[in-house]
């Protein structure tokens, strides 16, 4: 069973850093594809950063130059650094994962998505 334990979430102002982490357990596979969404009360699940079994990354337009995502291979974690924080990035982050590589079309879609860890808050104040 695949399982998913998000870290590193807090609180900062804006223009600070946050770094995320997500340690990934149970893969049958090593082509995988893994990612971050953020989701705030009342809205939908939204992607921020996507990182293909490959190493490429895609990332949601708002955090383009400001977040960027990795992969440990090595000790299977997930990262997501964050910088130049707005009050707009306010949000509970989910990790995310699905075996086999990522849709060319669904990546930044929630629910091309199997597995999902329990989510860690970041707020982020003017």
């Amino acid at each position: 069973q695949v399982r998913l334990v998000e870290s590193g979430g807090g609180s900062v102002q804006a223009g600070g850093s946050l770094r995320l982490s997500c340690a990934a357990s149970g893969f049958t596979s090593s082509r995988n594809c893994m990612g971050w969404f953020r989701q705030i009360p009342g809205k939908e699940r939204e992607g921020v950063a996507v990182v293909d079994s490959d190493g490429k990354t895609t990332y949601e337009d708002s955090v383009k130059g400001r977040f960027t995502a990795s992969q440990d291979n090595g000790k299977n974690t997930l990262y997501l650094q964050m910088a130049s924080l707005k009050p707009e990035d306010t949000a509970m982050y989910y990790c995310a994962a699905k075996v086999g590589g990522c849709s060319w079309l669904l990546r930044l879609k929630y629910y091309d998505y199997n597995y999902w860890g329990q989510g860690t808050q970041v707020t982020v104040s003017s």
